[in-house]
Parts: C-alpha cells; structure tokens; sequence
C-alpha cells in the first residue's frame, strides 16, 4: 500500500507564514504538522512507501525536509509544476498525477492507496482505518459524527446503511441527508484505479478531494469507517497557534 499525501495547497489563509513556505512543514512541537502523521502511517506493516504531492513553489523546500527525515519507508517528493493559487491543479489532479507518476517507476497499479491531506493534527492512528478497508474488501473513506449543519453545509456528507456501506455522498449539501462529515482521509483499492484514472472524464470536480469520494460513492462500493478520534485541521493563524498550545 502506498501511503499518498496531497500537499500542494498554497494555505493562502494564513499570509505571511506561509507566502513562502508550505504549511504541512510548520512546526508543531519538535515536529512538523506532516511529521506527526507520518510518524504514525511509517508504524503501518502494509505500507511501503510515503508520496507527498507538493507545488513547484515548495517542492525544493520538501525535498531538504525531506533529506534529513529517517522513516522506515522510502519518502519521495512529487512536484505538480504549480507556482500560484491560481494556478493549482487541485487535489484529485494531484492525486492522478501521483498515479500516474508511480506508474512509470513502480506496480502502483498493483498497490491499494492510502490517501491523506497533509493539514490535519490526529489523535488517533491509521492503523484501524487500514484494517477496517481489508476486512471490507473495498475503497473506504473515513467519517465522524458532525451535529452542527451549518459545519456540515460546507463538508462532504454520507449516508451509510447498517453495514457502513456508502448510500450516497453529498459535497456542501445545502440539506444534509445525516450527521455523518467526511474528513479528507481515503483508502482507494487497486481494483477502482481504472475508475479514478477516469474520473475526470465523467464530470469529477477536480478542487476538493471529497469530490472524488464522491463520484466513486456513484459507481463502486464504498465503505465508512468512523473516525476514533479527533483531528485539528489547521486553517487560519489562530487555528495554527491554538495547534502549538495543544500538540506541543
């Protein structure tokens, strides 16, 4: 399984701390917003390699990060040639990009994908999302219970049956159908590669990688596994600072 991380954004919210350096890199205690992550998915038996999708802009500052990490799996920087906001690929663009990159240099077409925003602060470990998707037999993407609809107006929302098999997934419904939010963290088997590697052909938005999440939840089996824990997702310079309060 490879364990890809889209980090391409420009985090244009928080100004002058991230003009001219990526926000997955700040620091979070002795260790970066991305390092405490991928501290945890490096523990995962089933991975084998960590890919993060980054922008021109940053991509040299990633690969000094890089450089001086000592993760058990191999680290490699992919760059999407972006050099603005205006100008991004977005995250499903990042993804096919990473896809189709692995596949000139390694069987990723053979390999399930773990697949994660590089902005969020865990409390729990992606070891039981793992396991959950082999028991399942099928893609799976992750949710938590959210019982604030203006919260869920601006979130990709699932409706799931008895089984946690995905009945249909909404982007920013403006009625949500169920309290269940979908955080930005997916387990993409091999078998629905095709299907991704298409997605763009059958109306897929190409911003947000909820959108994909979403096409797929239209055209394959899906499941949901319930987050058993909680994330900080890091979108502003008081979310940053209350982060270092709470993680350092």
């Amino acid at each position: 399984m490879k364990n890809i991380v889209i980090a391409a954004g420009y985090a244009t919210r928080l100004g002058e701390l991230t003009k001219n350096f990526p926000k997955p890199l700040l620091q979070i205690g002795q260790s970066t917003i991305l390092g405490r992550m991928l501290d945890d998915i490096d523990l995962i038996p089933e991975i084998d390699e960590h890919i993060i999708v980054t922008n021109h802009k940053f991509a040299h500052i990633f690969n000094d990060w890089a450089s001086k990490q000592q993760y058990t799996k191999p680290l490699r920087i992919i760059d999407d040639g972006t050099e603005t906001n205006e100008t991004r690929l977005g995250a499903v663009r990042d993804l096919l990009l990473a896809i189709e990159t692995l596949s000139s240099t390694s069987p990723c077409h053979g390999e399930d994908l773990l697949v994660t925003a590089a902005d969020n602060l865990l409390d729990f470990s992606f070891q039981g999302f793992v396991d959950f998707a082999k028991k399942k037999g099928t893609s799976c993407i992750m949710c938590h219970h959210q019982p604030d609809i203006a919260k869920l107006q601006r979130t990709g929302v699932i409706e799931v049956d008895d089984e946690w098999k995905v009945l249909s997934m909404e982007e920013k419904p403006e009625h949500p159908k169920s309290h269940w939010a979908v955080p930005p963290f997916y387990i993409y088997m091999k078998e629905d590669l095709p299907l991704i590697l298409d997605c763009l052909n059958h109306g897929c938005g190409s911003d947000a990688p909820g959108n994909l999440a979403h096409y797929l939840a239209g055209v394959t089996t899906l499941h949901a596994y319930e987050m058993p824990g909680t994330r900080f997702d890091i979108g502003s310079l008081d979310t940053y600072e209350e982060a270092k309060r709470l993680f350092r």
